[in-house]
């Protein structure tokens, strides 16, 4: 089974390198055909350090490889399908971790960036791991309200 963790990554520092970041999967909400699918992939394929965009219609989903050596940005994907009419409902990442410790409820610090995991526990992290980011737009507004919930409690 593999273990999906539960994400949160501050807006400002969204970029990870291409040796952390080697596929995202985002779903977005709003498509209604095939015209629709066409706007997202059309925006994702714009970004240049985006290598191929693989767009599944029945899951509105679209699976992003990324050229070698590339810095990826998910605010700049994320913007890309706002900026094509749709919004980003899920945004999942495959992240190399090399020996990073992690803990409940305390911040993640790889290189520059700050990660915040949820539902993790008491951990090393090694080799390809699946995350979910869990952000304000990077989630639909359902699954948001539910963190901010379960974050109070």
């Amino acid at each position: 089974m593999k273990t999906v963790l539960l994400l949160s990554i501050t807006i400002v520092l969204s970029v990870l390198t291409s040796a952390q970041v080697s596929k995202v999967t985002l779903q977005a909400a709003g498509l209604t055909c095939s015209m629709c699918s066409n706007a997202i992939n059309k925006a994702l394929k714009s970004v240049d350090y985006v290598a191929d965009v693989d767009a599944d219609i029945k899951t509105y989903s679209f699976a992003i490889s990324f050229k070698p050596n590339s810095v990826v940005d998910f605010d700049q994907l994320r913007k890309k399908v706002e900026k094509a009419g749709f919004s980003v409902t899920s945004f999942i990442a495959v992240i190399h971790f090399d020996n990073v410790r992690v803990k409940i409820n305390q911040p993640v610090v790889i290189g520059d960036k700050t990660l915040f995991l949820a539902n993790t526990p008491n951990q090393v992290l090694n080799g390809a791991r699946l995350v979910k980011i869990l952000n304000p737009g990077f989630v639909s507004t359902k699954e948001n309200k539910r963190k901010s919930a379960t974050s109070a409690s």
